[in-house]
C-alpha cells in the first residue's frame, strides 16, 4: 500500500524528541567519523610502508574515504528522510565501528582502500541523517542555528583529535581498532536515545536514482584520482566520460520519478546553489590542502605523526573552538557572510605559510595555521545551518547530503590537485607547495564570491 504524509507521519507524531541526547549523539558520531576520515592523514607514510603501497598509489589512501563520502550523501540523506533518519544514522554508525576495526587487520593496499571506502559510506550515512535527527528535535530557528553550529563544532573536533590520538597510539592498526570500538558505542546507545522521524513523502523511494547517481560519483572521484598520474591517459577519459553520461541519465531519472532523490528545481534556488558552492570550496581549498599537508611536513621537514598532529592541532583545535562561539555572532553576520568571511581567512592564512617548507622551518607555518584555523571554523559552523535552510525544512538530511556530496568530491579533486602541484613544482617540492598554497588561496576566493553572489529573488 502507498505510503501517505499521514501514514508516514503516525508513528512518530506520539513522541517528542529528546533534544539533548540528540545532539550529544549525532555529534558524538560525526566526531568518530571525522576522527576516522583524519586517521590516514598522520600515518599516510607509516601505512604505505607497512601495505608496500607505491606511490603512485597512496593517493587512494587518501581518498577512498572521500569517494564513499561523495558517492553516498545524497543517496543516505534521501533515504534518511524516506526511510527514517534515525535507522540510516544507527546503521550507518555500527557499519563505521564494523568497516574501521576491519582496516586493522589489511594486508594489501587495495583490501585497506576498500574498508576506507566503507567507511566513507557508513560515515555518509552519519552525517546526513544527524542533521534531520537535529532539524527535527530543535524545530525553532534560533534553536536550530545553535545545535547546527555545535554539530559544525564536533567536526572540527574530530578533524583535531583524530590526528591527535593517532599520533599517540603505538601503531596505525591499534588506532583503528579503538575508534572502531567507540563507533559500536554510540552505535549501541542511539536505538533507546533517539527519536524516529521521517519526510512526510508519498510513494516509493528514487532508488534506481539513487544507485545511477552513486555510479556517477564513483567514476569522477576515480577520474580525479588517477588524474594525478596524467589527464590525458585514456582510463582517466573514459571515467570522465562514464560520470557525464551516468549524471546525464539521473537527471533523466529524476524528471520522471514520482518521488525523486533530489527535486531538481533546487538547482534553480540560489540558496541552495550557495549551499552547493560552499561545500565544494571548502572540499577544493581547505580539506584538498590539510588533507596532505601532515604528510608533507613528515617528508619535508622530518616531523613525526604525533609532532605533526600536535602542529595541526593548532589549526583544526581553533577551528573547534571558533565553531562553538560562533552563535555570538547571530543577528549580526549572516551565514552567508560567515562563510565568506571564513574563506577570506583562509586565503590570508595560506599565503602566510608561502616559502616555510623551503625554508625548513615550521615556526613560519604558526601564523598560518592560526588564521586559517579561524576560518576553517567559522566555515564548520555556517555550513551545516546554510544545508538546511537551502531546502524545505522535510528534506533536511537529502540538504545536508547534497551539500557535503559537493564538500567531499571537492576533498577528492583538492587532494588530487595538491599532490600534482607539490609533487611537479619544478622538482622541487619547496616550490610545489608555494604553487599549491597559492592555487588553495585562490579557489577560498573563488568560493566566497560563490556563497555571496546568489540572491533570493524578491
Amino acid at each position: 500500500m502507498e505510503r501517505t504524509a499521514e501514514t508516514v507521519g503516525a508513528p512518530d507524531t506520539p513522541k517528542t524528541p529528546r533534544a539533548a541526547p540528540t545532539l550529544a549523539l549525532t555529534s558524538a558520531a560525526t566526531t568518530v567519523a571525522l576522527m576516522t576520515y583524519t586517521a590516514s592523514l598522520v600515518t599516510l607514510p607509516e601505512t604505505a610502508a607497512d601495505l608496500h603501497t607505491p606511490v603512485s598509489a597512496q593517493a587512494w589512501l587518501l581518498n577512498g574515504t572521500p569517494l564513499g563520502l561523495a558517492a553516498l550523501l545524497l543517496v543516505a540523506g534521501s533515504l534518511a528522510d524516506d526511510y527514517g533518519r534515525r535507522r540510516i544514522f544507527v546503521s550507518g554508525t555500527a557499519a563505521l565501528g564494523l568497516t574501521t576495526a576491519l582496516s586493522a587487520f589489511a594486508t594489501s593496499t587495495w583490501l585497506f582502500t576498500l574498508t576506507r571506502v566503507a567507511q566513507g559510506a557508513a560515515s555518509a550515512a552519519i552525517l546526513a541523517s544527524s542533521l534531520g535527527l537535529l532539524v527535527h528535535a530543535f524545530p525553532s530557528p534560533r534553536e536550530r542555528l545553535h545545535a547546527t553550529g555545535v554539530w559544525g563544532a564536533f567536526v572540527s573536533g574530530g578533524i583535531a583529535l583524530g590526528p591527535l590520538v593517532v599520533g599517540a597510539l603505538p601503531s596505525w592498526r591499534v588506532s583503528y581498532g579503538i575508534l572502531g570500538a567507540a563507533a559500536l558505542i554510540v552505535a549501541v546507545l542511539s536505538p533507546r536515545a533517539l527519536t524516529e522521524s521521517r519526510a512526510p513523502r508519498g510513494g516509493r523511494p528514487d532508488l534506481a536514482g539513487a544507485l545511477v547517481f552513486s555510479l556517477a560519483l564513483v567514476s569522477l572521484v576515480a577520474a580525479l584520482t588517477l588524474g594525478r598520474d596524467g589527464w590525458l591517459r585514456t582510463p582517466v577519459a573514459l571515467l570522465f566520460a562514464a560520470s557525464a553520461l551516468l549524471i546525464a541519465a539521473f537527471a533523466l531519472i529524476e524528471r520522471r520519478a514520482r518521488t525523486p532523490m533530489i527535486d531538481l528545481a533546487l538547482l534553480r534556488r540560489p540558496r541552495f546553489l550557495g549551499s552547493a558552492a560552499g561545500g565544494l570550496f571548502t572540499g577544493l581549498s581547505v580539506l584538498g590542502l590539510f588533507s596532505f599537508l601532515p604528510t608533507l611536513l613528515q617528508r619535508t621537514l622530518g616531523l613525526s605523526p604525533m609532532d605533526t598532529a600536535l602542529l595541526t592541532l593548532i589549526w583544526s583545535g581553533l577551528a573547534f573552538a571558533v565553531a562553538l562561539q560562533t552563535k555570538r555572532l547571530a543577528g549580526r553576520v549572516s551565514p552567508r557572510q560567515q562563510l565568506a568571511l571564513g574563506f577570506a581567512l583562509h586565503a590570508a592564512g595560506v599565503l602566510t605559510m608561502l616559502g616555510a617548507i623551503g625554508a625548513g622551518s615550521w615556526t613560519r607555518l604558526l601564523p598560518g595555521l592560526v588564521i586559517g584555523g579561524v576560518g576553517s571554523g567559522l566555515l564548520n559552523a555556517a555550513l551545516p545551518h546554510v544545508a538546511v535552510e537551502s531546502v524545505p525544512v522535510e528534506r533536511a538530511a537529502m540538504g545536508s547530503g547534497a551539500q557535503q556530496t559537493f564538500r567531499y568530491i571537492g576533498s577528492c579533486a583538492g587532494v588530487a590537485l595538491t599532490i600534482a602541484l607539490v609533487t611537479k613544482g619544478g622538482g622541487s617540492l619547496a616550490h610545489g607547495t608555494n604553487v599549491a598554497l597559492i592555487v588553495s588561496a585562490a579557489l577560498a576566493l573563488v568560493g566566497a564570491l560563490g556563497v555571496l553572489l546568489p540572491r533570493e529573488r524578491a
